[in-house]
């Protein structure tokens, strides 16, 4: 199939288009590369547009006539979302009605959506299910609800196929060392962790200590992106083979704590991680980790890298090797 991926340049959708090339489709990327990187689209073309734009749209459907979507165009830094909640929803919410009056437009009417684990807010019971209470406590997370919620009246009143993967903390790097992340400012864990190990950063910042947890730090299931990147794939070949419209959830079904991250990020480093301990962030729960039965059965799919020393391997090679540390 030849596939339009929105957001194509970024961390997961570069890697997305990997899985996609790799299992014999097309990715053709649409990207306004405000946060991603074109040297990131290597397995098909690169068109530049911004999913607000439907004009743009309109002449990259008639250009390519994708069979399927998969859209990862968004915001999302919960922090962000609270200071600056008008962004998300012009962004997130808006964005995304542009691209699905687009595909109606152009008969395109399969898609795969990057979602959250973030519209679950602070669950009731652990781990996490699909039918587990949505109920998101930031911006962020409830315009990725408000989203799916889009999705299943697109799919009642025009024929929409969907399906939305809702992944946990997206970590790890290509294993062929071809892709990494590269967020510009950066606010996930790992990277921060291995940046603060290299001297890259003067130290790890742990927010919150006093969680209730064993050692007093959040504790978070962190997916390997190359696993989500599989997952996308598999989803595509779901719906195109005629499964459910449906939302799955993404994850190993392990917590680690932030500070047992620390000591991964050391030991595949070889060096010690500063630390600054501080307090914790408005909109963080204190626990997260995935029930991923529902994708394992109808997608087949099982996460490759489990442990999160392996996970930050991916990520430790990566930086050391662009860092030359």
């Amino acid at each position: 199939m030849k596939v339009l991926v929105t957001g194509g340049a970024g961390f997961i959708g570069s890697h997305a288009c990997k899985a996609l090339a790799c299992a014999g489709h097309e990715p053709v990327v649409y990207d306004n590369l405000s946060t991603g990187h074109g040297d990131a689209v290597c397995w098909g073309p690169l068109e530049i547009g911004d999913i607000a734009d439907g004009g743009r749209l309109d002449e990259v459907f008639r250009a390519h006539q994708p069979d399927a979507v998969m859209h990862f165009a968004a915001l999302a830094y919960v922090g962000e979302s609270v200071r600056d909640p008008a962004a998300y929803y012009r962004v997130n919410v808006a964005g995304a009605v542009s691209l699905l009056d687009a595909m109606r437009r152009h008969g395109s009417d399969i898609l795969v959506f990057s979602s959250t684990c973030a519209t679950y807010g602070v669950p009731d019971t652990l781990p996490i299910e699909e039918l587990t209470l949505q109920n998101p406590i930031n911006p962020y997370g409830f315009t990725k609800l408000v989203v799916e919620r889009m999705l299943a009246d697109y799919e009642r009143a025009y024929g929409l196929r969907w399906v939305a993967l809702r992944y946990f903390n997206a970590a790890g790097a290509d294993p062929d060392g071809e892709l990494g992340e590269r967020h510009y400012p950066e606010t996930h864990a790992i990277p921060l962790a291995v940046r603060a190990a290299l001297g890259l950063e003067p130290a790890f910042q742990v927010f919150g200590t006093d969680y209730p947890t064993a050692d007093g730090s959040a504790i978070r299931d962190y997916v390997h992106v190359s696993d989500l990147a599989d997952a996308h794939a598999r989803a595509l070949e779901y719906l195109a083979d005629g499964g459910a419209n449906t939302a799955y959830n993404l994850g190993t079904g392990v917590g680690t704590s932030v500070l047992e991250l620390v000591q991964a990020v050391a030991a595949a480093t070889g060096r010690r991680v500063p630390l600054v301990r501080t307090a914790r962030r408005q909109g963080d729960p204190p626990v997260l980790y995935a029930a991923a039965r529902r994708a394992n059965h109808d997608l087949g799919w099982r996460p490759r890298f489990v442990t999160i020393d392996e996970t930050v391997e991916t990520a430790a090679r990566w930086f050391m090797r662009v860092h030359n540390a």
